[in-house]
Formats: structure tokens, sequence, C-alpha cells
């Protein structure tokens, strides 16, 4: 069976991202969290939502996205008046397919800390993302570069 990943590991608590032949793409949470979940697009679609537009090489896209901040409260990662001493060691790291990593600290994932929203990305001009994007995509749209932006 052919899997593709992208995993997310925040000080004991990990977000996978998965998407394999025989089953629908889907996000895990697992390891040290309140509650372990399994998301598909499904359930990211009723999530709460926004669309955010970005110009990469002067070609717009439109992203449908989620706050990986609320997928991360999901799971009861620690926020806002709870992200306090030993907690805020606490770290994320994204790993794509290809073996790609970013790091976020749990403050920079925290709106109530800093106003620089992480995104999950599932669609791309109101179509699914699919081909070298995968099926679901980190977004950091306020980082200079965007090398943290990463294709799961």
């Amino acid at each position: 069976m052919f899997t593709r990943r992208c995993f997310v590991l925040a000080a004991g608590f990990s977000l996978a991202l998965l998407s394999a032949q025989d089953t629908l793409p889907s996000i895990q949470v697992i390891g040290a969290v309140k509650q372990e979940l399994t998301l598909t697009a499904d359930d990211l679609a009723k999530m709460p939502r926004a669309s955010v537009r970005t110009t990469n090489n002067g070609m717009e896209t439109v992203y449908e996205v989620v706050g990986l901040q609320e997928v991360l409260k999901r799971a009861g990662v620690p926020q806002g008046s709870e992200l306090r001493g030993k907690a805020l060691a606490g770290y994320v790291l994204a790993e794509a397919e290809d073996g790609y990593q970013v790091v976020f600290s749990l403050a920079e994932l925290d709106q109530a800390f800093l106003d620089n929203e992480i995104l999950l990305a599932d669609t791309a001009n109101g179509k699914p993302l699919f081909g070298a994007e995968e099926r679901f995509r980190l977004l950091v749209p306020k980082d200079k570069p965007g090398a943290r932006s990463s294709a799961c």
C-alpha cells in the first residue's frame, strides 16, 4: 500500500496528514493529547473555514483553509491561558512526504500570543488539492520567504 505522510509533532502531540490508495486522505492527531483525532476532508469542511489569497511567482491562488490552531484545539493541545510554563516549550514539527520539515512553537500557533495564523488548506481555486501539493497543505501567509509552507 502506498501512503503519503506529513507529520506534525508538538512536544508529545502529533498530527499526521495521511493519504493512501485504499483510504480517504485524513489527518490524525495522536500522542499525548486529551483526545486523539482522525479528520477527513469532509470533517475539515464542517470546521470554521476561511479563504486565503496568496501570490507565488506572479500566480495567484485562493485556498480554502482551517486554522491549524483549531485542529490542535480539538485534540486538547494547550492554548490560551493553558499555554504557560512547560507548555511554552512545546513545538510543532511538520514533515512532508519528501522529508521536508518545518518547526513552529505552540505560542506561534496561538493567536493569543501572535497574529500569525498557521493554516491547513484542502482546496485551491475551488478544487481539492492534488499532485505536487498532495491533499493538504500548510500555509504560513505572514512568513516573508514562505519557506515554512509545505505540501502534505
